[in-house]
């Protein structure tokens, strides 16, 4: 098997995963384990629709208790650097689209936290790419699915 990719992620995030998995491996669980229960009690399981509901509830959360095990074991905590002044994961950039004339913010996160409704961008998509590296005045050319983007570093934040 291939060794398993690693999770670029800031503390805060493992820690809502964390926090995730306990509440899954607890009181989900426990409210999954009485709902089977239940609909145990109403008699033959065959075509017991509440014991199959309760069932396929119980595959789901030990599904997603993996999930996150597995985001966990393979974390790797990204520390926000102070660097030379460069983008790099954890700063916030402000750019200035230049083709649409516009001012946008974005912090660079692992693909774990990304989140572009929230102005939450993977390192690891094309535009979040593109800005690493560049530094404050330079002007980036993104290349992504719709073509090339042009834009202007207006600042960093570290």
């Amino acid at each position: 098997m291939a060794a398993e990719s690693r999770f670029k992620m800031s503390q805060e995030r493992l820690d809502e995963i964390k926090q995730e998995l306990e509440y899954l491996q607890t009181v989900r669980e426990k409210e999954v384990s009485e709902q089977i229960k239940e609909a145990r009690s109403f008699g033959d399981l065959s075509e017991n629709s509440e014991y199959d509901e309760a069932k396929t509830e119980q595959g789901k959360l030990y599904s997603k208790i993996a999930e996150l095990k597995n985001l966990i074991d393979n974390a790797e905590i990204i520390e926000k650097s102070a660097s030379d002044g460069a983008v790099s994961l954890g700063c916030r950039v402000k750019v200035l689209d230049l083709q649409e004339n516009l001012e946008e913010e974005y912090q660079i996160v692992g693909s774990q936290e990304a989140n572009p409704m929230q102005g939450r961008i993977s390192d690891d998509s094309p535009f979040g790419r593109g800005l690493i590296g560049h530094a404050i005045g330079e002007n980036v050319v993104v290349e992504a699915p719709a073509g090339q983007l042009h834009f202007r570093i207006l600042s960093i934040e570290h």
